[in-house]
């Protein structure tokens, strides 16, 4: 579950310049560390820690390897990496030249069970106005919505 919390700021460009506007932000950004992964694998496997470390390494190596050459890296379940190009859009054929190239960007693209698993994530505003609203109407007061109502 993420839990997102009401943030308000004042806006400095568009058409809602000088205007306050209201957003949600997560509470809090929760994380596994390379640590909590190794433990994590060690405890699923047969493999130690240190073979699990070093399986790692590896890929990350082998994943910046595969990135310096150009090519993409298919990481079965997981999902695969490539390096994007964007290039600049310039009026004349003959000034199209690697100068004309944008900085590189590294894409993940995930595979299925990644973007399910994203799509079912529960997300949850704590949202004071609206528990002070709900309590006023005799609702549940729990202040909490849904995102995708």
């Amino acid at each position: 579950m993420i839990e997102f919390e009401v943030k308000s700021k004042k806006q400095t460009i568009g058409s809602k310049k000088g205007q306050i506007v209201w957003y949600a932000q997560p509470k809090s950004v929760q994380k596994l560390t390379n640590k909590m992964v190794v433990d994590r694998i060690v405890r699923e496997t047969s493999l130690s820690a240190g073979d699990v470390s070093n399986a790692l390494i590896s890929l990350g190596a082998i994943v910046r390897d595969a990135l310096l050459m150009g090519a993409s890296v298919d990481l079965a379940d997981l999902g695969s990496f490539r390096v994007y190009v964007p290039s600049s859009m310039v009026d004349k054929e003959i000034d199209v030249t690697a100068a004309t190239l944008k900085t590189p960007k590294i894409v993940f693209t995930p595979k299925m069970q990644m973007r399910d698993s994203a799509k079912s994530v529960e997300l949850v505003v704590d949202n004071p106005k609206r528990r002070k609203q709900q309590d006023a109407q005799g609702g549940n007061g729990s202040g909490e919505d849904d995102l995708n109502p």
